[in-house]
């Protein structure tokens, strides 16, 4: 058989990973994707299907294996996508992360070979299990009526069924099998695709990882789920670290995995979780680091990187709750959080209140971009966390056009960031990049966290501006 045919099989050698965690081959001038391969391994692969770029393979046998190749941790992992890493060894991982930040910044930033000196060594994560704070599982019901939750298969929707998740804290893994059997025996009708009137959709959990507080949320098209406040009751007498169940109402059928409506069916909304020194009120329904010990790495980053500017207005710009802006006002700078959820906004001024840093901190509710644009002149130092698509176009303009002393940017997608940076610190960019830290916020999974930390030039730098009260 042809071996560049669908079925066909070859040998070879890995020569890398993509930048999805994916072994890379290449045969007569064409690439090849094989999930569970990695570099320098020799292995007997199967063409599955070519698209124009690639073919993708699927690995048969490993011949020659590689000396970072491990035993995952998860009995799942060769079947389910939450993981693509987890049969390489951690250090070989974080390695691997740094080099990923390297060559976005080379390939698609176009900065230079020095990008290299830039890029610090990973932030790794102890054993990289056990720390999720939050996971939100997909439902469905086979034809003999067992629920089914877990992850989708890679490249797939169809669920791979668990009952136990290494990668999440041991507190929320206990919770899955005795909410999944509650829910199968519930009766109500499971139909995340929509395709049969609606019914749940996707099961949420989150953890204060400092507080051991607990929230469960079912995400549904509609709330006709007979008797769901009576279980609800039950789950909080029997859990006594469960302070809270919600019901989200997602009704559209699109991936967006959260409507715009939360009930709270019994105790409260959100859960306690203590960050950097502070105390934080995380919702059901807002973004929180799902790394909680990994994210409190950045604050020191931060602290040290704004330490030679004299505290004054910093823009904390996709600020979320505050993770960020609220450890930065205590250590006295002026902080202008601007946000687009308004459940975000709302938890953001509580937070600040409850940890006595109100008349140090203003939050405003709106389009990120037409905020910054707005308030960009106003400050010293901007910090940004935006989504994983990167920045808007607006902001991007907005920065260029009045460019703070020091730009800060967080990024969980170093292409985007590598991006941004050539608008940022690119050959016609008002700034210079001093440096780049990985940090692994998601051990066993192909994602990296990264602070990049730009100045302008000494002519640059604005004037003094006044705190954005209250």
């Amino acid at each position: 058989m042809d071996p560049l045919l669908p079925g066909g099989q070859l040998e070879n050698r890995v020569s890398g990973l993509s930048h999805d965690g994916q072994g890379v081959v290449r045969h007569d001038g064409q690439v090849l994707f094989v999930p569970g391969a990695l570099p320098g391994e020799r292995v007997r692969l199967r063409l599955l299907r070519r698209t124009r770029s690639h073919w993708t393979a699927t690995c048969t046998a490993v011949l020659e294996p590689s000396p970072q190749r491990r035993r995952p941790p998860c009995i799942l992992a060769e079947r389910c996508g939450g993981c693509s890493v987890q049969h390489l060894e951690e250090a070989a991982q974080r390695s691997w992360k740094r080099q990923k930040v390297i060559d976005a910044l080379q390939r698609i930033g176009r900065l230079g070979n020095d990008c290299e000196q830039l890029v610090a060594p990973t932030l790794g994560a102890g054993d990289g299990l056990g720390y999720r704070n939050r996971a939100v599982l997909p439902l469905e019901r086979g034809s003999d009526g067992a629920l089914k939750a877990g992850y989708y298969r890679p490249g797939s929707h169809r669920i791979v069924n668990l009952n136990h998740c290494p990668v999440l804290d041991p507190r929320l893994d206990a919770l899955i099998a005795p909410l999944k059997g509650d829910l199968e025996r519930s009766g109500w009708p499971v139909d995340r695709h929509l395709q049969a009137g609606g019914g749940l959709r996707h099961l949420g959990l989150r953890l204060g990882v400092r507080s051991g507080e607990l929230l469960v949320t079912l995400i549904s098209s509609h709330a006709q789920l007979p008797g769901l406040e009576a279980l609800a009751g039950r789950w909080l007498e029997r859990w006594p670290q469960l302070v809270g169940v919600c019901l989200n109402i997602q009704p559209d059928p699109t991936n967006t995995l959260l409507g715009p409506t939360t009930l709270e069916l019994a105790g409260r909304g959100w859960v306690l979780e203590h960050f950097a020194g502070l105390t934080f009120e995380v919702g059901a329904d807002t973004f929180f680091q799902v790394n909680t010990a990994q994210a409190e790495q950045v604050v020191p980053l931060l602290q040290t990187a704004l330490r030679d500017d004299p505290p004054g207005v910093l823009i904390d710009a996709y600020c979320g709750i505050g993770t960020y802006g609220l450890p930065l006002a205590a250590a006295g700078w002026q902080v202008l959080g601007i946000e687009r959820g308004a459940a975000a906004v709302a938890l953001a001024r509580r937070n600040a209140d409850r940890n006595g840093l109100g008349d140090r901190c203003r939050f405003e509710e709106g389009p990120v971009a037409e905020l910054l644009a707005t308030a960009i002149g106003r400050c010293r130092a901007l910090f940004v966390d935006p989504p994983r698509k990167g920045l808007e176009p607006t902001a991007l303009a907005a920065i260029r056009a009045q460019p703070p002393a020091t730009l800060l940017y967080l990024s969980c997608d170093p292409a985007t960031l590598a991006r941004d940076l050539t608008q940022l610190a690119g050959a016609e960019g008002p700034y210079r990049l001093e440096s780049v830290q990985p940090i692994d916020f998601f051990p066993q999974t192909s994602h990296v966290e990264c602070l990049a930390v730009l100045r302008l030039s000494a002519a640059g730098h604005p004037a003094a501006a006044p705190g954005p009260g209250r």
